[in-house]
């Protein structure tokens, strides 16, 4: 996978760590040399996601269709996610889960409320779609660590806390390495990785490798569950 850079460690944080994050790393990644690269990654960004967006509005419209006669709705699933310099942003993508019943613990049945039309949207990464839209705004790149929950910045050793320093990303270095079938220690390392190693060729190498991966099916549930554990800290 390569070696990683040596780095300067961020400080420990407490409860406040989505606060404490953004002021650490705020300026981390503002030096002129990394700027261009920056910008013309932004711009990759906006190009490919409204094109992408564009070319796939039929199977969008399709899927949604087939969320909302399966499941009704909401057909959107949102959710506040941590991104750039540990700041909140809201996910928006395909619902693919019935809400838990009375008394079922929404982590632990993740598989059980998977409907048959969320696993052939996630099976297919069609879930992803309305991801384009994050991308576009803004709050997401094409290619980054992915957004996880904002409750786990409080759990985040610092190293781990250095996968902030990036946007997150629609697909990554994790997801094209083992997905959900990776233990979090060894997916933190690969996004930390990936914020030490970025670079233009490496994303067109994940946006390749991530459509193969989807006609191949590869990763997208932890044994028992159709997502990856809650992450606790310590990893």
């Amino acid at each position: 996978m390569g070696r990683l850079r040596s780095h300067p460690s961020l400080p420990k944080h407490t409860a406040e760590s989505s606060k404490r994050i953004h002021q650490t790393l705020v300026g981390t990644n503002t030096s002129a040399f990394r700027l261009p690269r920056i910008e013309a990654k932004r711009s990759f960004d906006l190009l490919v996601a409204s094109t992408a967006l564009g070319i796939t509005a039929p199977v969008l419209a399709a899927s949604a269709a087939g969320v909302l006669l399966s499941m009704g709705r909401p057909i959107f699933f949102m959710q506040d996610r941590a991104g750039l310099k540990g700041q909140s942003f809201r996910v928006i993508k395909l619902r693919t889960m019935r809400p838990p019943r009375s008394g079922e613990d929404e982590v632990a049945s993740d598989a059980d409320r998977l409907t048959w039309v969320g696993k052939f949207l996630r099976s297919t990464s069609l879930d992803e779609l309305p991801s384009l839209l994050n991308v576009i705004k803004g709050d997401m790149s094409l290619v980054g660590p992915r957004p996880l929950l904002v409750r786990y910045l409080s759990r985040y050793s610092p190293r781990q806390a250095r996968r902030h320093e990036v946007k997150p990303g629609v697909t990554g270095w994790a997801q094209v390495n083992g997905r959900n079938m990776v233990s979090w220690r060894e997916r933190f390392e690969m996004d930390i990785w990936y914020v030490d190693n970025s670079n233009p060729l490496l994303d067109l190498k994940i946006l390749a490798l991530t459509m193969l991966k989807v006609f191949q099916q590869e990763g997208i549930g932890a044994s028992g569950q159709a997502t990856m554990g809650e992450f606790m800290g310590c990893a």
